[in-house]
């Protein structure tokens, strides 16, 4: 009886649940339910779905990385001098093993990747661009702008009503 969503089948209450669980991860179906209007077994049962289908591919909890120590914030351009082979492949392995890296995109335009990185100070960050970046074959350029203010910060995806 597992029912399975064909593109674009999310109705209302699978948006809320999504919007819901987006504020706030931790909540219990029961909770769920009970701002849902729904018995906790049917609200379960569209969790799961949900889950099953992709729609929620994991569960965490937002972290002050101020209060953790991680004061640096960068958005660090990197371009290879040889797109073909291996090196691309072998540095997008590499981004996804290190920690201080929360993001790494490849892009177009002047760079082939956009990374953004978080360290414990300045000099924590040009050993990261020394000790990784650097020593990566096929880098041919670095150009790394370090956020002097954050005003906005988050993963929430906008949803339709």
């Amino acid at each position: 009886m597992s029912e399975k969503f064909s593109d674009k089948a999310l109705d209302a209450t699978d948006l809320t649940i999504l919007r819901l669980l987006q504020q706030d991860g931790a909540l219990s179906s029961s909770a769920l339910a009970e701002q849902l209007s729904l018995s906790v077994t049917p609200c379960w049962r569209r969790l799961k779905r949900l889950e099953e289908a992709g729609y929620i591919t994991g569960y965490q909890a937002n972290l002050d990385r101020r209060k953790l120590g991680l004061d640096v914030l960068a958005f660090v351009q990197v371009s290879f001098g040889v797109h073909g082979g291996e090196l691309p492949n072998r540095f997008e392995v590499a981004m996804q093993a290190e920690p201080r890296v929360l993001s790494c995109h490849k892009i177009t335009g002047n760079a082939d990747y956009l990374l953004q990185v978080v360290a414990r100070s300045l000099d924590d960050y040009s050993q990261f661009v020394e000790d990784v970046l650097r020593q990566m074959p096929g880098v041919s350029a670095i150009h790394s702008s370090l956020a002097l203010r954050e005003i906005k910060a988050g993963s929430r995806l906008p949803l339709a009503p």
